[in-house]
């Protein structure tokens, strides 16, 4: 478990989730690491397309569809980290999707499942989102509870998402379901109530089907003991048991991420830095929202 020293260096390596990425991702990686460029080869045999080229010359509406954009942002942080002079993170975690780009980094996971299960919660996640209707929206300006207490105030499928920062939190639910927290949330006091172009309601119970079917890949994939604890989305507690990060990553994508609660334990438990491994510097934003004097840092593009 991480320390509590407040003097000790603890350095904390967080990893992006969807929505990060950009065209022309991993090329400089491409061509500059004799190791990187092995992995995208044999990520392409693994995917069964060419996603490097995608990822290299797609435009964004390229990088949008599902399939493509999970793996993408995983290849794109998981080798990144591989970059890093003397890797050793002292605690790792990620947003979403990120958390798989976690546990690669910490040793979780090889690289091979890792993409294999991104692979999987991806198609899964489609096949999901064509199932029903469904969306998310922004709720700017309000506490967590305030949300909260409306969300389950209406009848429809609403549920707390993402819990970005304070002040920040994303909702999913039916389309219906959402308008009406939209307008609700406004009423109360809300700064901004956005509803965002996305294929469908992520981490709530719309995403069922979608869970059952990564549980089952899961369930046979080996997870290995982790160099370093791992903070997981559902509970944000440090989790080194392999055991217990399966049973955790079974159930993030019905579960709300818990990105505030994260950032506020890796600090109490002595982290000092918080460096981004991946592209955009979405997670370098919400760390100093939570505490602006934090020290973060991010890595973006290969490491001479």
């Amino acid at each position: 478990m991480p320390s509590n020293n407040k003097t000790e260096i603890m350095k904390a390596f967080v990893f992006p989730g969807q929505g990060a990425q950009f065209p022309g991702m991993g090329e400089d990686l491409y061509n500059n690491s004799t190791e990187a460029k092995a992995l995208f080869e044999k990520a392409n045999s693994i995917l069964g397309f060419n996603i490097t080229k995608i990822m290299f010359e797609g435009s964004v509406d390229d990088l949008k569809e599902t399939k493509v954009t999970q793996p993408a942002i995983f290849l794109h942080s998981v080798l990144l980290a591989k970059t890093i002079k003397n890797f050793a993170p002292d605690m790792v975690a990620g947003h979403s999707l990120g958390e798989f780009s976690a546990l690669v980094a910490n040793g979780t996971l090889t690289f091979e499942d890792g993409l294999r299960l991104v692979a999987k919660r991806a198609m899964a996640m489609q096949k999901a989102c064509e199932i029903a209707p469904s969306t998310m929206a922004a709720i700017v300006g309000l506490t967590d509870d305030v949300v909260e207490e409306v969300c389950s105030s209406i009848d429809d499928v609403v549920v707390p998402a993402n819990y970005n920062c304070p002040g920040q939190l994303v909702i999913s639910g039916s389309v219906s379901g959402i308008d009406k927290a939209c307008d609700l949330l406004t009423e109360k006091g809300a700064k901004r109530a956005i509803k965002l172009v996305v294929g469908g309601a992520f981490h709530s119970p719309f995403m069922e089907p979608a869970r059952e079917e990564l549980a089952a890949a899961i369930e046979t994939t080996t997870f290995g003991n982790p160099i370093c604890p791992v903070y997981q989305n559902v509970n944000a507690k440090p989790v080194n048991n392999p055991s217990v990060i399966k049973e955790n990553l079974i159930s993030q994508l019905t579960s709300p991420v818990k990105w505030t609660q994260i950032v506020q334990n890796m600090i109490a438990d002595g982290a000092t830095s918080f460096t981004e491994v991946g592209p955009g510097k979405v997670l370098q934003g919400l760390v100093k929202k939570v505490d602006r004097k934090m020290e973060t840092t991010g890595v973006n593009s290969y490491q001479a």
